[in-house]
Formats: structure tokens, C-alpha cells, sequence
């Protein structure tokens, strides 16, 4: 099975070949393949978060549709995009417990 890392390089590399103009507004942002599980029996979706800052969200959302259609090529349900800073600020974030490493990479971004 592969990883949800190997999936998120991928990603990132598909949409720098293929369209690099959205790679470019990539740069600046943290990608990442969030697994969850639905229903009964639970089944395994995959999606695609991509965590960015304030000022970027407009770029990364006018090309949602393209990063939307290689997600979908990949085996993936959606492409998701989160505010890094909101998340940071939120008081019932468990993320810095959760995930140290993607808290301090938030950080970077939102800065």
C-alpha cells in the first residue's frame, strides 16, 4: 500500500509537470493526503489538505478545480484548503500534541 507521504510528493510532482503555474502557488504551501473512515462498515477516503496562508488562499482556490481533477486521476475524493493561521490560533486544536512536526511546519507557512 503506499503512504499517504508517497501520495502527497506525488501529487506535488504531477501538478509541477503538468501544470506548473499551480505548482508554483504550491511552493508556498504544505500538502498533504488526510486519511478518514466513514460508514458502517468503515471505509477508507482519502483527500488532499492543502495548508496555506491567508494570502495565498485565493490563488490556491482559483485552481482548485485543476488540483481537484488530478486528485480525482489519483484515486483521491477532494482537495481540501485550510487556512494554516486559523488553525494555529484555534484554542481545540490537539495538533501540536497530534503532529509536532506539521505544528511546526505551520508555522513556517503562516508566517
Amino acid at each position: 500500500m503506499i503512504t499517504e507521504d508517497i501520495l502527497a510528493k506525488e501529487f506535488t510532482r504531477v501538478v509541477n509537470q503538468y501544470y506548473p503555474n499551480a505548482g508554483k502557488v504550491l511552493e508556498g504551501c504544505h500538502v498533504k493526503v488526510i486519511t478518514c473512515f466513514w460508514g458502517r462498515p468503515a471505509k477508507r477516503f482519502q483527500y488532499i489538505g492543502i495548508y496555506c496562508s491567508e494570502d495565498k488562499m485565493p490563488d490556491v482556490k482559483a485552481r482548485k478545480e485543476i488540483l481537484r481533477e488530478i486528485a480525482e486521476n489519483m484515486g483521491l475524493i477532494q482537495v481540501v484548503c485550510i487556512n494554516a493561521k486559523r488553525l494555529l490560533r484555534d484554542p481545540m486544536s490537539k495538533l501540536k500534541q497530534s503532529d509536532t512536526r506539521l505544528w511546526l511546519d505551520l508555522h513556517l507557512i503562516a508566517a
